[in-house]
Parts: structure tokens; C-alpha cells; sequence
């Protein structure tokens, strides 16, 4: 099926002609998306999914026990995609340290989770900032902090052409809309994404992902914003209570796909192709999370007997223990501090997990020690490596 989804601009850039897509705004029409047939089952698979993963996350006895995770996990892998090296244990690390052997990578992915957090807590307030391009400016900036976005207009709509593959506009493998023409598409968006639209909200998300990306309004970092508005309104169309979809995951292990079916939208109006594409990506991710609690779930009850029938546990240690869900990896200030306990009394709890196997020190050293909940680390961390 072809349909049109938008004209080229041309001008002239850096002294060559260039095509430039101008998207037309959504819905996508003539002929109109419709979900159903194949479609419409993958469509109910994929809110099934979800919904089996919203249940997933409500059985725990702390529903920050999987935020914490799932959040870094999708910080993680979207970065990765864009190029980023940091591993989920890498940003564990650093926000137990403070320390990192790549801090410009992990600081990206920090600034991805910062962005989650304002952007939740900005829609959460009936008096905070709606979903909007305020809101994504806002996000693009905290993204941007530090030295690798200085110079890529931080929270700013960009002011100049910018460009997909190749050194140059004239290249590149594919154009998004002059500057002049980005404010009006983003006015579109947001008011399609505010209106009536009969479709699906999961449908819509999808929708919103590739019109966002193709608008592609910021000098950098366009791809994680426009994944993490995924997220973003899973959660406000109230699809999840909470932000525990990882859909970056699927697009991680189908990356040529993804970037194809983008593509096939600007070029042949595929949005078909796209939104199954995108639905089995949110079943695959939504799956992959479900089975990630489980396991989690099982390790944390099975690692927490073992803590409490040991003579060497004390009420200090149960209490770590059950602290390591959203603490990974301690050292003994911050045990000291989350404890709120003296050194001695940190030192005999981390000394009495150790024992029973469920902390390891990570650093072979006799000073600034490290300890990690690995079972638990690597139960969250499954597809998260980067190969070196």
C-alpha cells in the first residue's frame, strides 16, 4: 500500500541542493490507518502483554523494586542504540561511586533516567508542565547536560538543517524538514496527540514515536527523546501504572528492522508495516519484562530465606537485604548512610550477606571496596551487555 505522508523542501545547505521531508501531520489518512485483521491481533497481543507486566509490577511488596531497574534497563538500551558503551552495571556502579572508567557515556544514561523522572513527575502534577513541546524541550535539556550537549542547543528547537547518515546534508540518508517548518509540525503533534484520534492509544504511541523522530526537531538526541515519549505515554494514556515497558529492547535486537520501517513510513507511507512492527517489538519487550520479575521475584525470595535462617544474619542485615533491589552495588559510606547505622554495625551486615552469598565484593581491593547483589544484577542486566 502507498499513500503520500509528506513533501521535500529544497534548499540550499552549505552550497548544495537538499531534499528536504516535510511529514504531513497525523493521522495518517488517504487511506486511513485501520487496525484490524492481523493488526488487530497483534494489537490485542501486545495490550495483553502489558497488561500481564503491569500485574507483574504490582506483586512485589515495593513497586520500586522493578522502577528502579526497568527504568536504567531502558536508559541503557536506548543510549545503546545511539552508540552509547555504558552497561547497566557500569551506571549501577556510578551511582554507588561516583566513580566510572567511561563517565561521559554514563553520564548520558544518568541524564536519560534524570529526564524519565521530571517528565513523570511534570505529568503526575495537575499543575506541571502537559505533554508538549515545553515538556520535550524541557527533557532535551536535562538529556543534554554536560560536556557532550553544550553545543547542541540544549531544551532548544533546533534553528538549523540537520541531517540522518553521510558527512553532509547533500549525503545524508535522509533530510528531516527545514527549521523554518519544524515549529508548525511540532504544533501539530502535540494537538493529534490531544485530541480525539479513534485509534488505539497504543497504536497512537507508535504513530507519535515515527512522526517525532522524522520531525527530528533537536540537534541531537532525537532518537531516546522520541523513544522515551513512548514511554512516557504508555504510561499517561494509562496503558501501565508505572514505566516499566523497556520497548527499546525490541528495537535493540531488531535494529535494521526499525530503522527500515522508519524509513518505509517517509517513503511509502508503510504505516502498516510499521505499527506491526512496533506492536510485536511492545509484546516482545512487554514479555521479556514479565519474565524479568518473575526471576527477580524468585531470586529476591529465594536469596532472602537464605539471609534470615542464617546465625550470622542480624536485624541490620535483613534490613540491607532488603534495601539491595533498589541498591545494587553499596559501599560501606553509603551502607552506613542507608542504614543509618554506625560503621561497625554497616561492616557485620555486609559481612554476614557475604557469607550467605548474596553480596560480592567486586574490586580486589583492601580500600574504597565495592559490593554487588549479582544474582540480581545479572537477572536485570540480560541483554543490556555491549560487545568489546
Amino acid at each position: 500500500m502507498n499513500r503520500t505522508t509528506g513533501t521535500y523542501s529544497v534548499s540550499t545547505v552549505a552550497g548544495e541542493k537538499v531534499q528536504a521531508f516535510v511529514p504531513r501531520p497525523l493521522p495518517p489518512a488517504k487511506p486511513p490507518l485501520v487496525v484490524e485483521g492481523d493488526l488487530a491481533r497483534l494489537h490485542s497481543d501486545a495490550l495483553a502483554a502489558i497488561g500481564r507486566l503491569d500485574v507483574a509490577g504490582a506483586m512485589v511488596p515495593s513497586p520500586d523494586w522493578f522502577l528502579y531497574g526497568f527504568v536504567r534497563k531502558e536508559a541503557v538500551v536506548s543510549s545503546q542504540i545511539e552508540g552509547t558503551q555504558a552497561t547497566l552495571q557500569d551506571i549501577v556502579a556510578f551511582e554507588a561511586t561516583r566513580r566510572s572508567d567511561r563517565p561521559a557515556d554514563v553520564e548520558e544514561v544518568c541524564n536519560y533516567v534524570d529526564a524519565i523522572a521530571y517528565a513523570r513527575k511534570e505529568l503526575a502534577n495537575p499543575k506541571g508542565i502537559p505533554l508538549c513541546t515545553r515538556l520535550l524541550c524541557a527533557i532535551h535539556k536535562r538529556l543534554m547536560k554536560g560536556a557532550r550537549g553544550n553545543d547542541k542547543q540544549p531544551g532548544t528547537v533546533r534553528t538549523s538543517q540537520n541531517w540522518i547518515g553521510g558527512t553532509r546534508p547533500g549525503t545524508a540518508r535522509f533530510v528531516p524538514p527545514p527549521p523554518d517548518a519544524v515549529p508548525a509540525a511540532l504544533t501539530a503533534l502535540e494537538k493529534w496527540l490531544h485530541g480525539n484520534d479513534a485509534l488505539p492509544p497504543l497504536v497512537k504511541a507508535g504513530l507519535a514515536h515515527v512522526q517525532f523522530e522524522t520531525v527530528h526537531p533537536f540537534l541531537d538526541g532525537n532518537g531516546r527523546i522520541g523513544r522515551l515519549l513512548i514511554t512516557l505515554l504508555v504510561e499517561h494514556w494509562k496503558l501501565l501504572s508505572s514505566p516499566l515497558l523497556y520497548v527499546s529492547l525490541g528495537f535493540k535486537r531488531h535494529r535494521q528492522e526499525y530503522y527500515e520501517r522508519l524509513n518505509a513510513v517517509r517513503k511509502s507511507g508503510d504505516w502498516e508495516g510499521w505499527t506491526a512492527f512496533f506492536l510485536e517489538c511492545v509484546r516482545e519487550s512487554a514479555d521479556d519484562g514479565v519474565a524479568t520479575a518473575r526471576n527477580l521475584f524468585s531470586q529476591v525470595n529465594d536469596d532472602r530465606r537464605k539471609v534470615t535462617a542464617s546465625n550470622a544474619s542480624t536485624l541490620i542485615a535483613v534490613r540491607l537485604f532488603d534495601l539491595l533491589p533498589t541498591h545494587p552495588m553499596v559501599t560501606l559510606p553509603r551502607c552506613t548512610e542507608l542504614l543509618r547505622t554506625s560503621k561497625p554495625t554497616a561492616v557485620k551486615a555486609i559481612d554476614a550477606l557475604r557469607k550467605v552469598g548474596v553480596l560480592d565484593e567486586i574490586t580486589g581491593k583492601l580500600r574504597d571496596r565495592v559490593y554487588a547483589y549479582k544474582a540480581y544484577l545479572d537477572v536485570l542486566a540480560k541483554d543490556t551487555a555491549i560487545v568489546r
